[in-house]
């Protein structure tokens, strides 16, 4: 199983960028995916995520600039980040509960990290 992401680079504050992420591989489901991020110095923390659903959830800090969305045919989800902000600046991860065997469980995979930077 494979996690792409792609989408990060460097913005005005205020700008936008669009981050995606597309899991491959041997997938029987995929339930949860979701984004976090890393800013230098600090620890990893929870952007959004959105289930299989459609239901999601953000951090305070981005409600209303950010938006995730997924299409559960093609097991990819997306991240809108609008009105960004400086402190918006940092490597963002994806992450995916994917079931990957129908006799098994399924299992919390990362993608590898794609930089944002926010600043003029």
């Amino acid at each position: 199983v494979q996690l792409q992401a792609s989408g990060g680079g460097l913005v005005q504050p205020g700008g936008f960028l669009t981050l995606s992420c597309a899991a491959s591989g041997r997938i029987v489901r995929v339930d949860r995916m979701g984004w976090f991020r890393q800013a230098p110095g600090k620890q990893r923390e929870l952007v959004a995520t959105i289930r299989a659903s459609g239901i999601t959830n953000y951090v305070d800090s981005t409600k209303g600039r950010f938006t995730i969305s997924r299409d559960n045919a093609k097991n990819t989800i997306w991240l809108q980040m609008n009105s960004l902000k400086p402190e918006d600046t940092a490597v963002y991860f994806c992450n995916a509960d994917i079931l990957t065997n129908l006799f098994g469980d399924t299992r919390n995979w990362w993608g590898q990290g794609t930089l944002v930077t926010v600043s003029s």
